[in-house]
């Protein structure tokens, strides 16, 4: 029987969702949590791969069991025994053709800055301190939606087969005087793909790259061409659909 495994973690501590062999991971926890409950050897997917530092407002993961579990009491138990920077909000049976990771229709992520020091905020935004123009930030962000192929934007050697994907929605909300979040939606995402978005859209907001400069790194596809990848304690995995 195939379960899924809903939940969020704080991922300042962990090396990012994957199980590492010289590092803690937040699926390295979860595995080892329900092996022990279930008394088996436990193997779950999530939905995607959040990198070291990245946070996880919803993640789904799914595992497969001949046992007959009662879900609300797994859930239970299993915030007993994670860490406190792990919760599970809930365990449900699925059908065996659900796969966290393959089934899922959209994934959501938010990038948070501030523009004004905060010992609050400094966890988990990142502090930026020269003027940004967002009319421009989201008038390039509005041409994600144009396009498939954001190599551009993907970690350099990385092991993908393809570079495509379906941005639904991009654009920057204003939550304060000082904060803001940049909102991105998509069927998949590239490692390091997030960041590199927000690093390239911080330049155009400097001042530093135009609307067209912005539209010729998508369309050149050369990592090198594009910005940063900004800092990862600030980006969260907020939403995942099926």
């Amino acid at each position: 029987m195939r379960y899924f495994v809903t939940l969020s973690y704080d991922g300042t501590r962990f090396h990012g969702w994957q199980v590492q062999p010289n590092g803690i991971s937040v699926q390295g926890e979860l595995q080892r949590s329900l092996s022990l409950l279930l008394r088996e050897d436990i193997q779950i997917t999530g939905a995607g791969r959040t990198d070291a530092g990245v946070h996880a407002k919803m993640m789904v993961a799914h595992f497969d069991s001949e046992a007959e579990i009662d879900t609300r009491q797994l859930a239970y138990k299993l915030n007993k025994l994670l860490p406190q920077d792990i919760a599970v909000q809930k365990v449900e049976q699925v059908s065996d053709e659900m796969h966290a990771r393959f089934s899922a229709t959209s994934r959501t992520y938010y990038y948070y800055i501030h523009t004004e020091k905060s010992p609050f905020e400094r966890h988990y935004s990142c502090e930026l301190h020269y003027p940004l123009d967002f009319q421009k930030m989201n008038e390039a962000a509005r041409l994600l939606l144009e396009y498939e192929d954001f190599g551009a934007f993907c970690k350099s050697h990385a092991d993908v087969k393809t570079t495509l994907c379906k941005v639904t929605c991009a654009q920057w909300h204003q939550t304060s005087p000082t904060t803001w979040y940049f909102e991105i939606s998509a069927n998949r995402f590239l490692r390091n793909m997030v960041r590199a978005v927000v690093g390239t859209l911080i330049e155009v907001g400097r001042g530093r790259m135009t609307i067209d400069d912005f539209r010729k790194v998508v369309e050149g596809k050369r990592r090198t061409e594009a910005g940063e990848s900004m800092p990862g304690n600030a980006l969260f995995l907020v939403k995942v659909d099926y």
